[in-house]
């Protein structure tokens, strides 16, 4: 008997303050053991405060891989343009690689930064790395004439948003290179 007795103790001392919370557990359940429907009910309680963690660090996911998805839409038709075999070397004649982007920038304000460069800006794509949703710091700005090009050329080095823009002429296959192939260097063909 003495054995007996000392083994209950030690088991209710694990769980002292757990016992009042949940007297309708018990009284539901006989057959649980008290200290098992204490653990369950402490539990419980504890699951409910992570779980109200887990649900507000959820919603921030969500938050961010909605604003993730946006910026991927942005960045996704430079690459189906890539896929869809539409003569880059033409199209890369008339845009222009923007490095040192403030990552806070919009395509509106890059937009009214080079609009005296030329009549028409076709497309601005801020480059956001595909994982995290985060902007690469650079962007590519497509015109609609080579001249449009030369003249923002004269850009670089020019203040925008605090940081000086480094503005140079875009080599054909530099996608290539986001993607992990061609390193850039895009001398064979396409780089198709």
């Amino acid at each position: 008997g003495r054995l007996g007795s000392q083994a209950l103790p030690a088991r209710r001392s694990a769980a002292p303050r757990r016992a009042s919370p949940t007297p309708s557990r018990r009284d539901r359940d006989p057959s649980l053991p008290q200290s098992m429907a204490d653990d369950a009910a402490l539990a419980a309680g504890e699951l409910s405060a992570a779980d109200a963690e887990i649900e507000e660090m959820q919603k921030k996911v969500q938050e961010m891989e909605e604003e993730a998805e946006k910026l991927k839409k942005l960045t996704e038709t430079v690459e189906e343009e890539a896929a869809d075999g539409i003569d880059r070397e033409e199209v890369d004649k008339r845009s222009v690689y923007v490095g040192n982007v403030d990552y806070g920038s919009t395509p509106e304000e890059l937009q009214e930064h080079f609009k005296s460069c030329g009549q028409q800006i076709n497309r601005i794509t801020i480059l956001v790395d595909k994982f995290s949703g985060n902007p690469k710091g650079f962007a590519y700005i497509e015109f609609a004439d080579e001249q449009s090009v030369q003249n923002s050329l004269l850009l670089n080095g020019s203040l925008f948003r605090g940081r000086q823009l480094k503005v140079i002429q875009k080599r054909t296959n530099v996608p290539g290179f986001i993607k992990g192939k061609g390193k850039g260097k895009g001398k064979k063909g396409k780089g198709k």
